[in-house]
């Protein structure tokens, strides 16, 4: 089990985070792209939602065409770079490959992948031509993987395009809210950039578009693409949520991606939630020095939203798991000085707390990893958009087309929240969508 102090230096927060996939050198990767069997009907491509032609790429980087691989790649996924390392390929493609079911391990796709298409990048190699403009515009909202995605198609199928982004970065989820030992900010801001250079769109930072007249403003566009992904950690409506040192995961991990060393952790912490993203805060808080970290989920280890490997990871660094425990009260005067949390079983499939099994775990700092908020009011605002019940926008499954015809939408706000994989998916396919209502 790893043990970490907190870091007093960016040198000292680098090793602390050291890169879980690092990338590859030429040796490594030729060796390790002479393993795939190059499967006909390959279950890895079947598995990756972008439908990467995963076993001609690997190919390519065997016989040394590393730029004809990163275009393979790049045909299917913009997000290309990034999605080698943030996606959960234990569960996706390399989970598919057919060498787990021989006990032999599966081909590293996305070291794989990660290692051609971050040659091209640090050559600049331009893998596109773009067409002359076809005279038609379209507004993004939101440069994250959906917005990027869906810009880098529709410049290449020829229409000015202009991305409004509310911070000043870009590519959203992927910068703020990725675990740095997953990928650096570096290494995101590299591909945003590599990316915008090859197509030339347009990004206008500190831009947001939040209310009726700025969206009136986009009335002079031919069509709008929503890609806002999520709001803020959802509240669990129980009492000290405003306690000093009670913080939501989703704010957390994006203040520890922007400002590192002045990210505040305590040495005791408790992480409240069992998906993915409790996983991450609670392995950054190891990493910057917590002494213990807590993970208190409300129903059994088996029944965690979490992938295995990521609670692998997390054990990997010293955090312990509390489950089959609800938070009734974060407890303190000023600050958090503890979670209280009763004791819960399954009855019928449901969660039912155990009468007079109450508890306090003390804590100096409390993350609540319970989700993200949906952004219904701003939605609200633009005109015929309609949701589903769960504030999701509804749209056409093949068009990402929503009920206002002009308005089309993907990623985090139209699937809940999912991976970056995805939502570079989905922007991707509206884009097409856009081109074919504006081509009626």
């Amino acid at each position: 089990m790893a043990e970490y102090v907190k870091p007093s230096s960016e040198k000292e927060f680098e090793e602390n985070f050291e890169q879980i996939n690092p990338v590859m050198n030429p040796t490594e990767a030729y060796y390790e792209s002479s393993r795939c069997l190059y499967c006909f009907d390959a279950p890895c491509v079947t598995a990756c939602p972008t439908g990467i032609d995963i076993p001609q790429f690997i190919r390519q980087i065997n016989t040394n065409n590393i730029t004809g691989a990163a275009k393979t790649i790049y045909d299917s996924n913009y997000f290309g770079n990034a999605c080698g390392k943030v996606c959960p390929t234990e569960v996706l493609c390399e989970g598919a490959c057919v060498y787990n079911h021989q006990k032999v391990p599966p081909i590293d796709i996305g070291r794989l992948q990660n290692f051609a298409t971050n040659q091209i990048i640090d050559k600049n190699i331009q893998l596109y031509s773009m067409p002359e403009t076809n005279g038609k515009k379209v507004a993004i909202i939101g440069a994250g993987p959906a917005g990027i995605s869906c810009a880098c198609e529709l410049r290449l199928l020829g229409y000015e395009v202009h991305v409004f982004e509310a911070k000043d970065k870009p590519s959203g989820l992927t910068v703020y809210g990725v675990a740095p030992y997953k990928i650096l900010n570096e290494e995101v801001y590299k591909e945003m950039e590599y990316l915008q250079n090859q197509f030339g769109y347009k990004v206008c930072y500190n831009s947001p578009i939040q209310n009726k007249e700025d969206l009136d403003k986009l009335n002079a566009y031919d069509a709008v693409f929503v890609g806002i992904g999520l709001g803020n950690t959802s509240s669990i409506n129980i009492g000290g949520e405003n306690l000093e040192n009670c913080v939501g995961a989703t704010e957390f991990i994006e203040e520890l991606k922007m400002d590192h060393l002045d990210t505040k952790v305590g040495k005791k912490v408790v992480v409240i939630g069992g998906g993915n993203t409790a996983m991450d805060a609670a392995s950054e808080c190891a990493r910057m020095g917590s002494e213990h970290v807590i993970l208190a989920y409300r129903r059994a280890k088996e029944e965690k939203g979490a992938y295995e490997f990521e609670y692998d990871l997390a054990k990997a660094v010293g955090v312990k798991g509390m489950f089959n425990v609800q938070p009734v009260e974060i407890v303190g005067d000023n600050k958090v000085e503890g979670v209280k949390f009763i004791k819960t079983k399954i009855e019928n499939g449901r969660v039912a707390t155990i009468p007079g099994s109450e508890f306090v775990e003390p804590c100096d700092m409390a993350i609540r990893a319970t989700g993200q908020s949906k952004q219904v009011d701003f939605l609200g605002l633009i005109d015929g958009l309609e949701l589903e019940g769960n504030g999701r926008i509804k749209t056409n499954e093949q068009t990402f087309q929503t009920t206002n015809p002009r308005y089309f939408a993907g990623g985090d706000a139209v699937n809940g929240g999912a991976e970056v994989v995805n939502a570079a998916a989905h922007g991707k396919q509206a884009a097409r969508g856009i081109h074919s209502f504006l081509n009626q």
